[in-house]
């Protein structure tokens, strides 16, 4: 079943350069990898330029979230608590709709 998850928190502003960086790190392996079970995976930078949200989709049997077992997944949130100056906080969220923008195949 396919189920997401919303995540919101604010980064210490001395600490976002390293926050980003470890951020893309996930991006390189998801990419790098293609796990299975991951159908999407976004992270935004709100226009305050320190809260960061975080939406990830995943579908596996067991109803399991795939993504906080890659490794630099788990970098990332290693010593998350002396980046962020508010508790991430995670939320259960339905899509009701979803549009990627990817062009057809041919």
């Amino acid at each position: 079943m396919e189920q997401s998850i919303v995540v919101r928190y604010t980064v210490k502003p001395e600490a976002i350069d390293e926050h980003v960086r470890l951020i893309q790190g996930v991006f390189e392996q998801l990419h790098r990898e293609h796990p299975a079970g991951v159908v999407g995976y976004q992270v935004l930078r709100l226009n305050d330029g320190e809260t960061f949200v975080h939406v990830s989709t995943h579908d596996t049997p067991d109803g399991s979230n795939p993504l906080p077992e890659l490794s630099a997944f788990k970098e990332f949130g290693r010593d998350s608590a002396s980046r962020v100056s508010t508790t991430p906080n995670p939320t259960p969220a339905t899509t009701i709709a979803s549009y990627r923008g990817d062009p057809p195949s041919s």
